[in-house]
Order: C-alpha cells, then structure tokens, then sequence
C-alpha cells in the first residue's frame, strides 16, 4: 500500500502540473453541458411554412389563423401561385407548402368534403415527418371542428363528442433538457474516464518515464491501480460539479430517486471504462494512435447508446452493438433513477452487467500489458 500511496501522489502531481490538461478535465465538459443540452432540443418549432391560397375565404383564413397561431410554424409566405411558393422550398426557405384550392369554403359547406395540398421538403427526414404531422393534426383539429359547427346549425344539436385528458408522466412539461442533462453528463464522464486515462498512459510511453518504471520491483496491478485510481476520482469530482452545479441549480433537475444508488453505478462505471481507456493504451505507442482509436469507439458509445435515438427503433444487428455499450447502460439507470425514481432492485440487472464490463475489460487490458515492453 506504501507503493500505491507514492504511485498515486506521482500520479495527482503529474496531472495537476499539466496546465493543458487541467482545463479539459474540469471547465471544458461544465462548459459543454451548460450549452449541449439547449441546442439538443427534439421538440421542432419554426417550422416554416408557405400558404398558397386560391380561394381566400373566411374558412381559408379561418384555417391559416389556427396554423400560424401555433408555436410549431412560422408562415414565410403567401401566395396565390404554387410556383412561387415552390422556389421557397428550392431555396430552403420553406420547409412546407399548403395549397388551399379554388371553391374550399363552398364545397365544404355544399358538399361537406374537400382536399388540401401539403408539399414537404424532405431533405431532412424528421424535420419532415414532423412537420407534416403537426399540420395533419391541426387540419384535422380544424375539420373537426367546422364538422361540429355545421351539424349543430343544420341539426340544432351538439354532435357527441368525446374528450382526452393526457398526462405525461415523469417528464409532465415534456421539458428535452430534463430528458438530455443527464445522458449528455455521462458522455462527459465517460470521456473523462476512457479518454484521459489512455492519453496519460501513453504519454509516459513517448516520454518514456514508463520504462524507468518498467525496471523497479513494482508489481503490475499496483502500477495499474496507481494509473487507474486518480481518473476514478476525478471522474466522480466531475460528476458531481456537473449534476449538482449544472444539473440541479442550472436546469433545476430534481432527481426522485436515491442519488446513491446513481453514486454506486457511477464508481462501478467508471472502473469499467478506465479499464477500457488502460486497453487502448496497451495497443498503442504515441498519443495521436491513443487519440484515433479513442475518437473511433466515443462515436460509436454516443451515438449507439440511446441518447439520440430510441435503441428500440434501431434495427436488430445496430441493437446488439448499443447493448454491448457500456454507456447505454448508464444512461439508462441515469434516467431511471433521476426521472423515474427507480430503486435498486430496478437497475440490479444493470450493475451485473457492468461488473462484467469492468471484470472484462480491465482483465484484458491486464493481460496485455507487460512490463517488458
């Protein structure tokens, strides 16, 4: 243990001395989950939408009226010609067009049917589809009603109607940054953990301060926890800056569950991808290798781990490679605990598995290495 009090006081000295370092570690990820989760918005408004009506009664005010009042759209132009309408999306400057046609306030009164044009600018496929849901329900929303104004006057009766209440649970304000603080803080500690980690090994490597340690009597896994212990730490420091500073007094997330029990998976966490960051290091030479191969895996953690998209609306092959994510794991129990109040019996089945990231990583990673090289 005398060896392991040296290695880690050799180690915080060398870390801390490192002014380039220091700020990566600490102010970059507050800074970046301050702005990330206000840019990583999925609820789409300012949809922009162009009008082209042919017939401009009162129904077809009536109904521009209700688009436009909604937060969803933000009318670009309108227009009496289809065409012009058309160069708007051609340039980008409009992402729908609805086309009112000629005779819709009579034929709807007469003959009580009547068609709408809706064009979408499909380039960007969710903005898309969105969008052209947003305007259906509203149409439908607007038909409805004229439907029950015109058969209250002919009939003198109200039409039945039948009336939703919907409640949201866990997020009831369908509030996106309570949903993506805490996915976007373990990606923030994750690259804390695996990318530091590997870096600062390496970097011995290239100076070559690792061979002067090569040749002492020290035993390997007291070398390796020395190396694994500091990053341990910090990446708990840095959780805590993050969900109590940024998460709680920032965007006034109110975690329901035991925040232990997120302390807990977090401290068998962050082994499991310190182990991970020690991988890379024993495959590498120089930090630009330890870089590449570290930038290769985050982007498959972040963008295969649910935090953008549902892993349930993946396909089955992309589906194993998100649950042999460590980091879909934990941003799992981090929504679970925070948002659902989710107890240790819930998220039992997610410490197992990462006990066996952690047991299988820093295995390997042990193996690998030898003190010869």
């Amino acid at each position: 243990m005398r060896t392991l009090r040296f290695l880690l006081i050799k180690e915080f000295k060398q870390i801390f001395r490192n002014k380039n370092l220091l700020p990566m570690m600490f102010l970059m990820p507050i800074i970046q989950l301050l702005i990330l989760p206000l840019a990583a918005d999925f609820d789409i408004k300012n949809i922009n939408i162009a009008i082209v009506d042919h017939d401009r009664s009162d129904y077809a005010q009536s109904l521009i009226k209700k688009i436009t009042a909604s937060d969803y759209f933000k009318l670009v132009a309108y227009e009496i010609n289809y065409a012009n309408a058309f160069k708007l999306i051609e340039q980008d400057k409009a992402d729908l067009i609805l086309e009112i046609p000629t005779h819709f306030e009579q034929n709807l009164i007469k003959e009580g049917n009547q068609e709408l044009f809706l064009a979408i600018n499909s380039i960007n496929g969710v903005k898309a589809s969105i969008g052209g849901s947003y305007a259906s329900a509203i149409i439908k929303d607007f038909n409805y009603a004229l439907a029950t104004t015109l058969y209250s006057v002919n009939n003198q009766n109200k039409l039945s109607n039948i009336s939703v209440n919907i409640i949201n649970w866990f997020n009831p304000y369908l509030n996106y940054q309570i949903f993506m603080v805490p996915g976007i803080l373990v990606i923030l500690v994750t690259m804390i953990g695996a990318y530091m980690c590997s870096l600062n090994i390496v970097k011995e490597k290239e100076i070559g301060t690792i061979e002067q340690i090569n040749v002492t009597p020290i035993k390997k896994y007291i070398y390796i926890l020395g190396k694994l212990i500091p990053f341990w730490i910090i990446g708990i420091f840095v959780f805590t800056l993050g969900f109590f500073i940024v998460g709680m007094l920032v965007y006034k997330i109110t975690p329901i569950g035991n925040i232990l029990l997120l302390y807990i998976f977090l401290a068998i966490y962050l082994v499991a991808m310190l182990g991970f960051g020690l991988l890379i290091s024993t495959y590498t030479d120089t930090q630009q290798q330890a870089m590449s191969i570290a930038f290769f895996f985050m982007m498959i953690f972040i963008l295969m781990s649910g935090l953008y998209t549902p892993i349930n609306a993946m396909p089955n092959w992309a589906k194993v490679i998100a649950y042999s994510n460590p980091v879909t794991y934990f941003i799992e129990v981090m929504r679970m605990v925070v948002l659902k109040g989710s107890t240790l019996k819930n998220i039992s089945t997610h410490i197992y598995i990462m006990i066996a990231f952690a047991i299988f990583f820093n295995s390997w990673a042990i193996i690998n290495y030898r003190k010869t090289n």
